[in-house]
């Protein structure tokens, strides 16, 4: 797939999406971490002007991700929703009752706020904040020190590292992360922002620039 990187890590492979996806191949599971969704609306409603199309763009994205993979289940790392409850929901929702052969699970996040009859109505299901599958812990705020044996996937930090140039330039780009005991998966929304992370000997980075998901 064009611009998507492949990491055989644990046994398993996964595939990293430039629309900043993760593509567990073995379980035919999608990790998406912090979409947001709904975060738009939730500005424009305290008066900060935000372009409509920016919430109209995660939801492209999420379809195109749905598209190039075909998962049969989506797994969403925390953060899907960014606050209460708008009109934002509704074309969340009706996405999701779409994808009807795709099972939409959420592990949840500091934001995921709403009543879960909300949820529940979407056809999402609730996990418990942590979830043990193959060699992953998985949840949304990253584990120091996941059980022994696991590897912890996460969301929540919005990873982000700055690269520089031969002319003294530098430049700030989401990330995949891996770490020897965690993984980061970078903020699938369009309007999060990044934070820079430490990078230490021995991790690796998948950067995002522009269609392409690159090792660096």
């Amino acid at each position: 797939m064009t611009g998507t990187a492949t990491l055989e890590f644990l046994g398993q492979t996964l595939h990293l999406h430039p629309l900043k996806a993760l593509f567990w191949e073995e379980a035919r599971t999608l990790m998406i971490a912090d979409l947001h969704a709904g975060k738009t609306s939730h500005f424009r409603k305290h008066g900060i002007p935000v372009p409509v199309a920016a919430a109209d763009a995660g939801t492209d994205r999420l379809i195109s991700v749905l598209l190039d993979f075909r998962p049969e289940r989506v797994l969403f790392l925390g953060d899907l929703f960014h606050s209460t409850y708008n009109r934002e929901w509704i074309t969340l929702a009706e996405l999701i009752l779409q994808f009807r052969e795709v099972t939409f699970e959420l592990i949840p996040g500091n934001h995921d706020i709403l009543d879960l009859g909300i949820y529940a109505d979407a056809g999402l299901k609730i996990l418990p904040e942590s979830v043990a599958e193959g060699p992953w812990w998985i949840t949304h705020h990253p584990v120091n020190d996941p059980p022994s044996g696991l590897y912890n996937l996460a969301g929540h930090i919005h990873p982000g590292v700055r690269l520089s140039g031969a002319g003294k330039q530098t430049l700030r780009l989401p990330c995949f992360y891996f770490g020897q005991k965690q993984g980061i998966l970078p903020a699938f929304g369009t309007f999060t922002g990044t934070a820079q992370i430490p990078v230490k000997k021995g991790d690796r980075i998948y950067v995002i620039a522009a269609d392409q998901v690159i090792k660096v």
